[in-house]
């Protein structure tokens, strides 16, 4: 088989997009070059004990620049964010923060899971990713816990400074984006 037909397409600056897009709020994401591909990373997962994922996987994915290979994988979004690979690396490799930045740019190109998708529906809905229902408000009072937390449930006026911000950010369009093309 043709090296050619190995690998379908590559985007030369998706890594420098994956540098650029995480230095912003991870600033050590460019040492990621610095992978050597010795597998700690995918060997210390928990979550790839249970699934498909692989870290060591992705972050390959965005050495070689294969930017649809990884923004669409569905196992990007079974990591955890616990951190144990970013732990364990010896060469001291922010791969949490690559895989949140992958996942970022997932989002920035319309690319969610629907449950994704239905949880930030909820937040812009009611300003909370966890509604308040009778059958929640009887738990938190059985645990000696105020009916309703101290989230936006219990100052309902904040529901539309929240909305704003989610505006204002642009979340609201990406979410409504990512719900017309049916994510993934």
């Amino acid at each position: 088989m043709e090296s050619s037909k190995l690998i379908k397409k590559f985007e030369a600056d998706f890594t420098q997009e994956v540098i650029d897009f995480g230095s912003k709020f991870f600033p050590e994401v460019e040492n990621f070059r610095a992978c050597i591909q010795c597998g700690t990373c995918t060997g210390s997962c928990p979550s790839g004990r249970e699934t498909a994922w692989r870290v060591r996987k992705l972050i390959r994915q965005v050495q070689l620049g294969l930017k649809e290979d990884a923004i669409r994988n569905d196992a990007l979004w079974n990591c955890t964010t616990c951190y144990t690979c970013q732990e364990r690396c010896p060469r001291l490799i922010p791969i949490t923060d690559i895989v949140r930045s992958v996942r970022n740019i997932a989002v920035y190109n319309g690319i969610m899971l629907p449950r994704h998708v239905q949880v930030a529906g909820l937040l812009i809905k009611y300003g909370h990713a966890v509604p308040i229902n009778d059958e929640t408000r009887e738990v938190r009072k059985e645990l000696g816990l105020d009916e309703t937390p101290p989230t936006v449930h219990a100052f309902p006026d904040a529901l539309g400074e929240v909305k704003k911000l989610l505006e204002d950010t642009g979340f609201i369009r990406l979410i409504e984006e990512a719900g017309r093309e049916g994510s993934k």
